[in-house]
This record gives C-alpha cells, sequence and structure tokens, in this order.
C-alpha cells in the first residue's frame, strides 16, 4: 500500500544499502522539520527494518524520539523522560556502532546527538537540559565543519532554539533575551536562505520553519515574510508547516492569509488524524492550527470560521483523549476547550453564551467550566443582569480556585490567564453598576496583565482587552483615553512591543476611526475609513464598535 501522505520533493541522500530505505528516510526527516516527531519515528524505524546497518536511520530515531522546540525536556514528567532517554540512549548509542558506514557528515551528526544522550538514566529533566545545552555545543562545531550543508543549518539553529524555546526575545525591549542563542541562530538561518538563493535550489522545509520562530517574536516580524509565502508548498501534506506562515501573516496583520493557509492546515491535519488516531502528540498541533483559525478570523471579524474552529476543537478534545494516562494531555490541551467563549464574548453572543452547557466533567475540564462562568457573567453584565452576573462571578471564582497549578495553556500557566479573565469580568460588571471608574480600572488591569503574558502565537488571551477598554471609554466620552488605546493596539504609536500590537484589525480600526472623527482629525481619518473599509468588505459582519459590551451598537 502506498504511503499515504505528499511530503514534497525534499530528499537527504544517505549512506543507505536499498532506495526504499532512503524513501523512508526522508519521509522521517519530513516529518520532524514538520514537528510529527511521532510519525518521523515510525518511518525512521520502517528505514531500521529495511536496512539495519544505516547509522542515519538509528540517529533519526534517536532524533525524533527526543525534545524539540515545542517540546521542551520541561513539558516531560519524570516518567516520560526516563522513557525517552533510554529509547534515544538505545537508538544513537546503535548509530554509533555502525559509523563505519557513514560519511564524514553523517558521523559528525551521530557524534553531536550523542552529546544529548550521555547516559540512559534520567536524574531530573533539569539536568537533561544541560544536555541541550551539549547538543547544542557540538552542533555547533557540526556547523563549522560543513557550513554548507542546509539539514547541518536547520539542525543547528533548532539545537540552539530549544535552548530556551519561546524565550528568544526579550519583546519589551526588542532585543534578544540574555542566554538564548538568538542571534547566533538567525546569523546562521539567514546563510542558510542565501545559500538556497545562491544554488538555486528549492526553499529547505527546516531552514523556513525555524526562520519563522527565529523572527516571530522580533521587532521585525516582516522579516520572515517571504520565508512564509515559501513555506506552505514544500510539503503540501505536513499540516504543521502548512500553518507556519499563519505565525508571520497574523503578526503582520494579514489576517485573510492567515485564514487561508489555516484553513489548508486544518484540512490536512483531519487527513493525517484519519490515519494515524488523536492519541498522540501530534493532537497538539491539530489543536494549535484551529486555535490559530479561530485568532485570525476573529481578528478579521469573521464569526463563522471562528466558530466552526471552536467547535472543532470541542469535538477533538473529548474526555477519552484528556484522560490519556500522559500528563501533558490534559495539562495542556484541555485549555483549547475553554477558547470557543472567548469567541462568543468577541461577537457578543449573550444569549448563546447563557444557553451553552457547561461541560459534564468540571473536574477534567476545570478551565473550561470557569471560563464558561467568566462569559456567563460578561453576558449578564451586558444584558443589564446584575445580580446574576454576580452569581456568575462568584461561581467563577470558585472554579478558579480547584483548577491546578499544573494546568497550562501552552507555555502560559491557567492561572494566569484566568486572571485576566476575572478583571475583564470585574470591568464588565462594575461598569453595568455604574461604578465607571472602578470598571476603568480593572479593564486596565486586564491590559496589564495581558500584556505581561508569555508570548504565544496565537495569543493565549483571545480578546485583546483593549478593545473593550476603548469602548467603553469612547461610550463615556473619554475620546483621548479611548484613541490612546486604539492606537496602542494597532501599533501606530509603537509605545507597545511588537508582539502585542495588532495591525489593521477591524475592531480597532473601527474605535480609532470614530476618535479621530468626534476629534476632527479628518486627514488621518479618511486613510482608516480607506483601511476599515478593506477590513469590513472582508467581514461580512456588521461591526460597529471595538467590543460589543457597548450599548450604542
Amino acid at each position: 500500500m502506498p504511503y499515504p501522505f505528499n511530503l514534497g520533493e525534499y530528499s537527504r541522500p544517505i549512506s543507505v544499502a536499498t532506495p526504499k530505505a532512503q524513501s523512508w528516510f526522508d519521509r522521517g526527516l519530513a516529518w520532524v522539520y514538520g514537528f510529527n516527531h511521532e510519525e518521523a519515528a515510525i518511518c525512521f524505524g520502517r528505514a531500521v527494518e529495511l536496512d539495519p546497518t544505516c547509522a542515519m536511520a538509528h540517529w533519526g530515531i534517536a532524533l525524533a524520539n527526543g525534545p524539540f522546540y515545542n517540546l521542551p525536556w520541561s513539558f516531560l514528567s519524570q516518567t516520560e523522560a526516563e522513557t525517552m532517554v533510554l529509547n534515544c540512549y538505545s537508538s544513537v548509542q546503535q548509530a554509533l556502532k555502525l559509523l563505519d558506514n557513514a560519511t564524514p557528515v553523517e558521523k559528525a551528526l551521530i557524534q553531536a546527538l550523542s552529546q544529548r544522550y550521555p547516559s540512559s538514566q534520567v536524574v531530573n529533566t533539569e539536568e537533561c537540559s544541560k544536555w541541550d545545552d551539549a547538543y547544542a555545543d557540538a552542533m555547533r562545531a557540526v556547523h563549522a565543519d560543513f557550513p554548507e550543508d542546509l539539514d547541518v543549518i536547520a539542525l543547528f539553529a533548532e539545537a540552539m532554539m530549544t535552548r530556551t524555546p519561546w524565550k528568544l526575545w526579550d519583546i519589551d525591549r526588542g532585543e534578544p533575551l540574555t542566554g538564548a542563542d538568538t542571534i547566533e541562530a538567525l546569523t546562521v538561518l539567514d546563510c542558510g536562505l542565501d545559500l538556497v538563493l545562491k544554488r538555486g535550489d528549492a526553499p529547505h522545509p527546516g531552514v523556513v520553519h525555524m526562520y519563522i520562530h527565529a523572527q516571530e517574536m522580533s521587532p521585525t516580524p516582516e522579516r520572515a515574510l517571504k520565508a512564509a509565502n515559501q513555506l506552505f508548498d514544500l510539503c503540501p501534506d505536513v499540516g504543521h508547516l502548512q500553518h507556519m506562515p499563519a505565525h508571520i501573516y497574523v503578526i503582520c496583520g494579514q489576517y485573510e492569509d492567515a485564514i487561508s493557509v489555516s484553513r489548508e492546515a486544518i484540512r490536512v491535519d483531519k487527513q493525517y488524524v484519519e490515519y494515524a488516531g488523536p492519541y498522540n502528540f501530534y493532537t497538539t498541533n491539530v489543536c494549535h492550527d484551529l486555535h490559530m483559525m479561530m485568532y485570525a478570523s476573529m481578528f478579521a471579524g469573521q464569526f463563522e470560521p471562528a466558530m466552526q474552529a471552536a467547535q472543532a476543537l470541542r469535538k477533538t478534545l473529548s474526555s477519552d483523549l484528556l484522560s490519556v494516562e500522559r500528563p501533558h494531555m490534559a495539562a495542556t490541551l484541555e485549555g483549547y476547550y475553554s477558547t470557543i467563549m472567548h469567541v462568543l464574548v468577541r461577537f457578543g453572543k449573550w444569549q448563546q453564551i447563557l444557553e451553552t452547557p457547561l461541560p459534564d466533567d468540571p473536574v477534567l475540564y476545570c478551565v473550561s467550566t470557569a471560563m464558561c462562568h467568566y462569559a456567563r457573567s460578561v453576558a449578564h453584565s451586558a444584558l443589564g443582569q446584575i445580580n446574576a452576573a454576580i452569581e456568575e462571578r462568584d461561581l467563577f471564582r470558585a472554579r478558579c480556585k480547584q483548577v491546578p497549578e499544573s494546568r497550562f495553556f501552552f507555555n502560559n500557566n491557567a492561572t494566569d490567564i484566568l486572571a485576566i479573565a476575572d478583571a475583564m469580568m470585574m470591568g464588565e460588571l462594575e461598569y453595568r453598576k455604574n461604578n465607571y471608574n472602578a470598571a476603568f480600572t480593572h479593564l486596565e488591569t486586564a491590559v496589564r496583565l495581558n500584556d505581561n503574558l508569555y508570548y504565544t502565537e496565537p495569543w493565549a488571551w483571545m480578546h485583546p482587552p483593549r478593545h473593550a477598554l476603548g469602548a467603553l471609554l469612547l461610550e463615556q466620552g473619554h475620546v483621548e483615553k479611548a484613541e490612546q488605546a486604539y492606537r496602542a493596539d494597532l501599533g501606530i504609536d509603537k509605545i507597545l512591543a511588537r508582539p502585542l500590537q495588532h495591525p489593521n484589525n477591524v475592531w480597532s480600526l473601527h474605535g480609532y476611526l470614530e476618535c479621530l472623527q468626534r476629534t476632527n482629525q479628518l486627514i488621518e481619518a479618511k486613510e482608516i475609513q480607506e483601511r476599515l473599509n478593506r477590513a469590513l468588505a472582508l467581514s461580512g459582519e456588521s461591526i460597529t464598535s471595538s467590543c460589543y459590551c457597548r450599548r450604542l451598537h
């Protein structure tokens, strides 16, 4: 039976006995570059079955079963880390025994990977993180010897970046974080991109993928636009690579482009889940891709695709899946189940919120249960039902106390996200109680807490608090303060770090235009009106305020 996935034309010729083993190796490496390491390990295993003497196939198994940028050691339980190390150590030792069958660069790659697994024993995950340092150092030496090898470039860059995953930049200062290899990784990746152009090669999926990650939280994410435009055609059936351009499109305000690539990623993900089932780590990518579709659609003002993605997430995250005896599943994935509430609040679907049933298992779905109560409180406040809003506030806070510290939403603790929900909820409640100063204080707290979340793309809190703050400030006639909120959100005045800006989003464009019109800034208003008209044409929704919590809409 033919392999059912089109992984593109990527190939790395290796020392191998049969063409079929070569094909399976190429598939494995393509999946590695697409962050589907479980499928990669299966493909490398098939290569070993066909040629047990292939050192690089054993190397591939060790590479695929180990940590990577989206799965660092810190995400693993002690048991998971022990299993990982035992498997990877065994495979890399087997590869070392076969060095006589390898080329110089293959020998170098194998010996470098052995530095990540110096032992079959795990003391703790902090100790394992030191092994990442040793591996990155070893790959630096490999790169020095083979500086024009694109696979070496991709692997070396990821080795450096996996030392400090998602912590490459100090986004407030727009500078690399101390201790991160950000500049070196970017230099290496830039050289890789230049080599492709110089030689007329096809873009390299690993180099392009890591370049996007290296640039996305920088002060200049637009530098990765060209790379993003190259990526989604390289490995057609690798869902994560189809999705990755959206990281750059969203942050550059190209929401329609982000929706387009997300739609394709979701289609490809569905194909893979039908093949392999959902009980694997790749389900995190499936959720991530749906999350990106929601996020981009929300900023574009498109309710239907956002809601469809939210419903697909709920269907994916069954209790059976979240109950799998793998701590990472429930601890990280359950938060995605709650994101439908962001969509419903974003589009002011107050009655739909109140009609949505609570999760059947409030312990397993603890974050989602809390978020339901948050959304209900906001809905009741927006409808002027103060007593009901207070009751839901109390239920929200009670549920928050039952959320364990182990619950994360990607790399943010769930309790930090729920703190934003509390501030947003209280802002809406106090506003409808006519306590305007208290309301604005709460909403400003929500803004601050949101700004201080750890970076993820898309952001863990999906409804920028500045949109609600600006809308209610305008409702009370505080035009100047509202204008400040919108200018910051749109990135016009550059006071916010680049990853915190949301260029061209329909909500802030609407609010900002109203501010300009009220203050007779007619020249700028004309330009913003044109941008808003384009955004509204793509939206299809009747948007008359930056937040539906405002009653004048």
